[in-house]
C-alpha cells in the first residue's frame, strides 16, 4: 500500500531540494512513532493528480479535526513484523521475541480501533483507512498466554508443560533437600569451602575443599580458578539431578512443539495483520502531517487546477517563528508573471521559496502555515532555479549554470508548470542580461506557465509596468533601520535604495551626490515615481487600517446590541413562563382546597341526613371550573377573522375578548380605533379589535348634562368585612355600608367576619340581615371559610 501511494506522485517533475521540501519532510518524520512510518514520511512525493491531492488534504484535515477533539491515537507499538509473519505463513517457527513484537502490533491495532470508536460521531475521509485496521484479540491473547518474556514461556502454555515443570520443581526440591542436610551437618561442614548449594552445568553441587575431595564421594563438575575448591555432586543426589535433566529435555521439546503450533496458527492470520499494519503506518504518517500542521499553526488550503496562488499571512515553515514576518502573495489570478525587485537580503528569495514550497507541501497533503482562505494550485511541474549553482568540475560559471537549468526548463515547460527564477539574467553584462531575461519571460508566458522571478534590473520593472499579465512586486525595506521587513508588496516596483543605504552608513555626501548626478535623467524620474508610489501606498495602508478599526468597532457594537435584545427576549419569555407556572400552581392549590370543601360539605350533610343532590354537585363542579378559568384570565387571542358588524356606538354592550368580561361602550375615538368602556365601576380604553359586539339591548347612558352627582360616604366594593372588636351599632353601620358598595359594584356575595366569641355580634348581624331588603339569604361559613366565626350573605 505504501509503495502504491508513492507511485502516484512519481510522474511529476519538481525540484524539492532547491525549495527545501526535504527539510519539511524531516519535520513530518519526527512526528511519527515507528520506523516504517518515518521512512514513508521521508519518501513522500508531491502528486500532480488533482483528485489525489484533494484526497490527501482531506485526510490530513480529518486527522487535524480528530486530534483537536480527541487527541491522536497511539502508534508506539508498531514495528515491522512482515518477515516474521511471512516465515510463519510459510511454515517456519518463530522465536519468543518475534511473538512479543507481533503481540505489540496487535495491541496497537486494537487500541487504534478503540480510539476511533470513541470518535465515531465524526465522519472523515480517514474512515476507509480505519476500516482496514482489523484487530485480532484472539491471537493477541493467545500469544500473551504463551509468551511471558523474551526468555520464558508461561506454565499455562499447555497442560503437559505445566506437569513437566511441576515434576522439575519436585525433583529439584528433593536434591536441594539432601544437599541442605549435608551443608548443615557438622560432619560435612569441615570438608566444605562454604556451606552453600550451587549449580554447575545445570546440576546441584556443593563447594568442597580440594584436599578433602575424597571425604565426599560423588562426581566433580568444576574447579575454581585457584584450584582450592572443587564442585562435587554427591552420589546421593545424582539420581535426582538426572531426573531434573531428563525433565528439562522434555520441557525444551514441549516448548518447541508449543511455539511451532503457535507459529502455524499465527501464519493463518498473516495477511489481515499485515494489511492492518500497513493501514496503521499510513495513518501514522497522516496524523504526523496533522501534528506538524498543529505545531506550525497551519491551515488546509483551497485547491484549484487553474494555476492560481493566493496566500494570506504566509510564513515560511523553516524560518524562526520569532523572526518570520507574515506576507501576502498572489500569482495566476489577474496576472501570470510576478517580477520581484528590491535590495539584497530583502526577502525576495524567501518569497520565491514560499510560493514553491507551499505548492509542493499541499501536493504532498500537508497543511501550510498561512491564514484561512489561502489557495494553491496543483501543477504537473515545479521548476526552481534558486541560488548559486556554479560547478567547478564542469567549468561552468554562475551565469552558465543558470542558463543550463533554464534551457532545460524551456524544453519541457507547459501550461501546467510553475517556474521560479532567482536573479534572472544575473552574472553577465547588465544590458544583455536584462534583454535576455525579458526574452525568457516572454517565452515562458507563451507556453502558459506561471512565473515568479526576482531581479535587480530596472528594465524588468518597466517591462512589468508596460506588459499586461505581468505584475511588479517588491520586498519592503526600512531605510531608517537599514533592515528589510520581509513584507511582499504586490503592484509596487522595488527600489535599490543604494544611495540612501550608503548615506546612512556614513559615506561622504559628495560621493553620494555625484553618484546621483551620474544616474540618467530617465532612471531618476523612474525612481522618483517609485518613491511617490511607495509614499502613497503607506498613506493608503494607514487609512485602510483606521477604516478597518472603525468597522470592527461598529461590528462589535452591533453584536452587543443584538446580544442585549436576545437577552431581553429570553428574560421576557422566562418571566411569562414563570407567571404561567405560578398560575398553574394557584389553580392546582385552589382545586385541592375546593375538593376538600366539597368533601367536608358532603360529610356535614350526611351527618345531618341531607345528602346533596346530583344537580347541586354539578353546580359546585361547574363553579370549580369557573374558578380554574379565572386563575388565568388572559386568553390567548385566536387568529379568528372577526369583524365588527357595524361601528360601535355609546351604550353598546360588548365583550372584552382577552379577559372575557362584559362592558358597556361609553365613547368611541374619532378615528374609530379605540373605545372607552365601563365594566362595573372600572372605565378603561380598549382597542376595538379586542371588542366583540353582544346581541343585547343597547343600554341607555345618562346624558352628561343631566348627571347628578351625590356625595356618598366613602365606599368601595368589598367582598369581606371585618367587624371584630366593634360594638353592635358600629358593626351594623359597616354592614350597611358594605351592602351599599356591593350593590353599586355588582358584587353578589359578602363575607362578614364577626368572630365566635359570645355570639352577641353574630346574632345582631344575622338579625339585621334577615330584615335587609337587599339580602336574599345568608349562612354561616363552612370548614375552611371560618365556620361559625363568619356569616356569608348573598345579595338579591
Amino acid at each position: 500500500m505504501l509503495h502504491k501511494e508513492k507511485q502516484k506522485g512519481q510522474s511529476m517533475q519538481y525540484d524539492g531540494r532547491a525549495l527545501e521540501l526535504d527539510k519539511v519532510l524531516k519535520m513530518v518524520a519526527e512526528e511519527t512513532a515507528c520506523p516504517d512510518a518515518r521512512a514513508a514520511a521521508l519518501a513522500l512525493e508531491p502528486s500532480s493528480s488533482y483528485p489525489e491531492v484533494c484526497r490527501r488534504l482531506e485526510e490530513t484535515d480529518g486527522a487535524f479535526v480528530l486530534m483537536a477533539k480527541y487527541g491522536a491515537p497511539s502508534f508506539g507499538g508498531l514495528s515491522d513484523v512482515r518477515n516474521a509473519l511471512r516465515r510463519a505463513q510459510a511454515g517456519g517457527a518463530l522465536n519468543l521475541t518475534e511473538f512479543l513484537r507481533i503481540a505489540a502490533v496487535l495491541r496497537t491495532l486494537r487500541a487504534i480501533v478503540e480510539w476511533r470508536s470513541r470518535s465515531a460521531g465524526i465522519k472523515t475521509a480517514l474512515d476507509r483507512r480505519f476500516d482496514r485496521v482489523a484487530p485480532n484479540k484472539y491471537l493477541e491473547e493467545r500469544i500473551d498466554s504463551v509468551v511471558v518474556s523474551e526468555e520464558e514461556v508461561a506454565d499455562t502454555a499447555s497442560p503437559r508443560l505445566h506437569d513437566i515443570r511441576r515434576k522439575i520443581r519436585n525433583a529439584s526440591a528433593r536434591a536441594r533437600e539432601q544437599l541442605d542436610k549435608m551443608v548443615r551437618s557438622p560432619h560435612y561442614q569441615r570438608f566444605l569451602q562454604e556451606p552453600i548449594v550451587t549449580q554447575r552445568s545445570g546440576r546441584f553441587v556443593v563447594p568442597v575443599k580440594a584436599e578433602c575431595r575424597s571425604e565426599i564421594p560423588g562426581l566433580v563438575h568444576d574447579t575454581s580458578s585457584s584450584g582450592a575448591t572443587v564442585f562435587v555432586e554427591p552420589i546421593g543426589v545424582v539420581e535426582a539431578n538426572n531426573e531434573v535433566r531428563v525433565l528439562e529435555s522434555e520441557e525444551k521439546a514441549e516448548i518447541e512443539q508449543i511455539l511451532t503450533l503457535l507459529s502455524a496458527e499465527t501464519g493463518t492470520f498473516a495477511d489481515p495483520i499485515l494489511e492492518g499494519y500497513d493501514a496503521a503506518v499510513a495513518l501514522n504518517v497522516i496524523f504526523a502531517k496533522a501534528s506538524l500542521g498543529y505545531r506550525m499553526k497551519a491551515v488546509t488550503p483551497k485547491l484549484n487546477e487553474t494555476g492560481k496562488t493566493v496566500l494570506h499571512c504566509a510564513r515560511h515553515p523553516l524560518l524562526a517563528k520569532e523572526t518570520v514576518v507574515p506576507t501576502e502573495i498572489s500569482l495566476g489570478d489577474t496576472f501570470d508573471t510576478l517580477v520581484i525587485t528590491g535590495p539584497n537580503t530583502g526577502g525576495k528569495t524567501v518569497a520565491l521559496k514560499t510560493i514553491g514550497l507551499f505548492t509542493l507541501m499541499a501536493m504532498c497533503g500537508l497543511m501550510v502555515p498561512a491564514a484561512e482562505n489561502s489557495e494553491l494550485s496543483v501543477f504537473s511541474r515545479v521548476y526552481a532555479n534558486i541560488g548559486d549553482e556554479q560547478s567547478i568540475e564542469q567549468s561552468l560559471s554562475t551565469f552558465s549554470s543558470h542558463m543550463t537549468s533554464i534551457i532545460h526548463m524551456l524544453e519541457t515547460v507547459d501550461e501546467k508548470s510553475l517556474v521560479l527564477l532567482d536573479e534572472l539574467g544575473a552574472g553577465t553584462d547588465p544590458v544583455e542580461g536584462a534583454a535576455l531575461a525579458m526574452a525568457i519571460l516572454e517565452t515562458l508566458r507563451e507556453k502558459g506557465a506561471r512565473v515568479a522571478a526576482t531581479t535587480h534590473y530596472a528594465e524588468l520593472k518597466e517591462y512589468a509596468l508596460q506588459t499586461p499579465g505581468v505584475e511588479n512586486a517588491c520586498c519592503e525595506f526600512d531605510v531608517a533601520t537599514l533592515r528589510p521587513t520581509y513584507k511582499l508588496l504586490i503592484g509596487v516596483p522595488g527600489r535599490s535604495n543604494a544611495f540612501a543605504i550608503s548615506e546612512r552608513l556614513g559615506m561622504d555626501l559628495r560621493i553620494v551626490e555625484r553618484a546621483r548626478e551620474l544616474v540618467s535623467l530617465e532612471d531618476t524620474r523612474f525612481e522618483d515615481v517609485v518613491e511617490k508610489l511607495e509614499k502613497n501606498r503607506k498613506e493608503l495602508e494607514q487609512e485602510h487600517a483606521a477604516a478597518e478599526q472603525y468597522r470592527l468597532e461598529a461590528q462589535r457594537a452591533s453584536e452587543e446590541a443584538k446580544a442585549l435584545i436576545a437577552k431581553a427576549e429570553a428574560d421576557a419569555k422566562k418571566e411569562l413562563e414563570r407567571a404561567r407556572n405560578d398560575a398553574a400552581m394557584l389553580v392546582s392549590r385552589t382545586r385541592g382546597q375546593v375538593d376538600a370543601l366539597l368533601d367536608e360539605m358532603e360529610q356535614l350533610r350526611r351527618r345531618q341526613n341531607q345528602a346533596a343532590t346530583q344537580e347541586e354537585k354539578a353546580k359546585l363542579r361547574a363553579g370549580l371550573r369557573e374558578l380554574e378559568k379565572s386563575a388565568d384570565p388572559v386568553t390567548k387571542r385566536r387568529e379568528d377573522a372577526y369583524t365588527l358588524p357595524r361601528a360601535l356606538r355609546p351604550g353598546d354592550s360588548v365583550l372584552i375578548y382577552d379577559i372575557d368580561k362584559k362592558a358597556t361602550v361609553v365613547s368611541v375615538s374619532k378615528d374609530g380605533m379605540s373605545a372607552e368602556v365601563q365594566a362595573g365601576i372600572i372605565k378603561t380604553r380598549v382597542d376595538v379589535r379586542n371588542l366583540r359586539l353582544l346581541k343585547e339591548k343597547t343600554a341607555k347612558l345618562p346624558k352628561p348634562q343631566r348627571t347628578v352627582t351625590r356625595s356618598v360616604s366613602p365606599s368601595r366594593p368589598m367582598t369581606e368585612v371585618d367587624l371584630r372588636g366593634m360594638t353592635v351599632e358600629e358593626a351594623l353601620l359597616d354592614v350597611d355600608r358594605a351592602i351599599d358598595a356591593a350593590m353599586l359594584s355588582g358584587v353578589g356575595q359578602i363575607t362578614f367576619i364577626h368572630g365566635k366569641g359570645t355570639g352577641v355580634l353574630r346574632s345582631a348581624v344575622q338579625q339585621h340581615l334577615k330584615i335587609h331588603p337587599a339580602i336574599r339569604k345568608f349562612r354561616l361559613g363552612t370548614y375552611g371559610e371560618g365556620e361559625s366565626g363568619v356569616t356569608i350573605a348573598e345579595l338579591a
